[in-house]
């Protein structure tokens, strides 16, 4: 069910978001740490933002991207009190939306349209919120400071925010830019999507990604035939490992998902998938669900110092001064794994957006919070907390197979990430516990 707080719960002590989704899929909760302790309480309502007039010698603040990271920086400088200009360009023809809900519950069909977009359309007049919607950023002049989108039309800035998040890969094999050849990351992909399956009886997801996945469960859920195919031995199992990777496998067996792993896409003809061992599946249509890239293109026609990701510092200030980065396309030095990291998850580019959006007002607060992710697989959500690129130890409390458990992810009896499944309490004392340890 889907969080009425759009996915985010709230530190009661100042309003802002600390993680999605919420605790239980009834009600929406809030959590409060203190003395190490957790409580949950009852939703508060967010104070309604008071613009205040111009502040920090900042007139003007420009955010390319319509995403979480750029909707959750717009929000948060007018609940800090910027009275300035707020220019939000997007490459969507829409507001920004509750993009997880894409592959969960509105794909599946257990929610209407009107939960999708963030906030109502008024939300963006009544708050001073300029959008300049189907509109693509082409150039970044950081020496006069103005950004030119398509057509010409060019915006002046103060600070430049740039959360222009990630596309969906699509595999270069023949026939890969078929009309019936999908990727989701828009609600115009998830509309797409939901038109094939009136009329349509199988579907072929490429891919055992968690977008994939959630996709595949969601499309069970609509009853359509769903075979997924997939390199890996086991799904995700190089993010959580592979016990969690046999769980995932079986509990999408249970709902009717066929698997064949181990194995690739080659072409697709028609209605036909060709596959590297040499089968071929019919499918009515095809989602590719294989990863997303960031998009960089922006940032690297700028100057902008890259590497896999743009470079920003501890306050998500890039190498040109001025200019922020956040979300997807952020690589930046975590206090908690030691290494500069760079992560697709929703929740963290909420957080980036917020913390960029203090710094441009001149806070200077440091990102250090933990990542945090959930994927939600038919009734069983899975949370993750923490960054992992490689571990050496999989410690495991619980039973998984009773989706009842605590996975921790060690490299050297250190703990750098934990998975749970229904263990709530366990998860948010793990935040906790890595909030207040740091190797930097």
């Amino acid at each position: 069910m889907r969080c009425p707080w759009h996915h985010a719960c709230f530190d009661l002590r100042s309003g802002e978001a600390l993680r999605a989704p919420a605790l239980s899929p009834i009600e929406c909760w809030k959590v409060e740490q203190s003395a190490g302790r957790i409580f949950v309480k009852e939703k508060r309502a967010q104070p309604k933002p008071q613009p205040l007039p111009a502040t920090h010698g900042v007139g003007r603040i420009v955010i390319v991207g319509g995403g979480a990271a750029g909707f959750a920086a717009a929000e948060m400088l007018r609940r800090r009190g910027f009275g300035g200009s707020i220019v939000m360009i997007s490459h969507d023809a829409a507001p920004p939306v509750d993009r997880p809900n894409l592959s969960k519950d509105y794909l599946a069909g257990n929610a209407p349209e009107d939960w999708l977009p963030l906030r109502p359309d008024e939300f963006y007049a009544e708050n001073g919120i300029e959008l300049d919607l189907g509109a693509e950023v082409v150039g970044i002049d950081a020496k006069t400071r103005k950004v030119t989108v398509t057509g010409g039309k060019s915006w002046g800035y103060d600070r430049l925010l740039l959360a222009t998040g990630a596309e969906p890969v699509r595999l270069p094999i023949p026939g890969a830019d078929q009309p019936h050849v999908l990727t989701l990351r828009s609600p115009a992909d998830c509309r797409a999507i939901i038109k094939r399956t009136e009329n349509a009886r199988r579907a072929l997801v490429i891919g055992a990604s968690f977008i994939g996945l959630e996709t595949a469960a969601s499309l069970r859920s609509r009853d359509i035939e769903v075979h997924v195919v997939a390199p890996e031995e086991r799904p995700i199992e190089g993010v959580l490992g592979p016990q969690m990777g046999n769980f995932v496998r079986a509990l999408h067996e249970e709902h009717g998902v066929v698997f064949h792993l181990q194995d690739t896409v080659t072409a697709i003809a028609g209605g036909r998938a060709t596959l590297k061992s040499g089968g071929t599946l019919d499918a009515d249509f095809v989602v590719m669900g294989v990863g997303v890239r960031p998009r960089l293109a922006l940032a690297e026609q700028a100057g902008l110092a890259l590497d896999r990701g743009i470079v920003v510092d501890a306050y998500l200030e890039t190498s040109f001064r001025g200019v922020f980065a956040a979300g997807d396309i952020a690589r930046w030095p975590d206090p908690h794994s030691g290494s500069n990291i760079r992560v697709e998850h929703w929740v963290v580019a909420q957080r980036q957006g917020q913390t960029a959006a203090i710094n441009m007002l001149g806070m200077q607060q440091r990102f250090d919070a933990v990542p945090f992710f959930w994927s939600q697989h038919y009734d069983v959500p899975i949370n993750y907390i923490g960054h992992a690129e490689r571990w050496n130890e999989i410690e495991v409390d619980g039973d998984i197979n009773a989706k009842d458990c605590v996975l921790r992810y060690k490299l050297e009896g250190r703990v750098l990430a934990v998975a749970s499944i229904f263990r709530d309490v366990e998860n948010l004392q793990a935040e906790l516990a890595m909030e207040r340890t740091t190797v930097q």
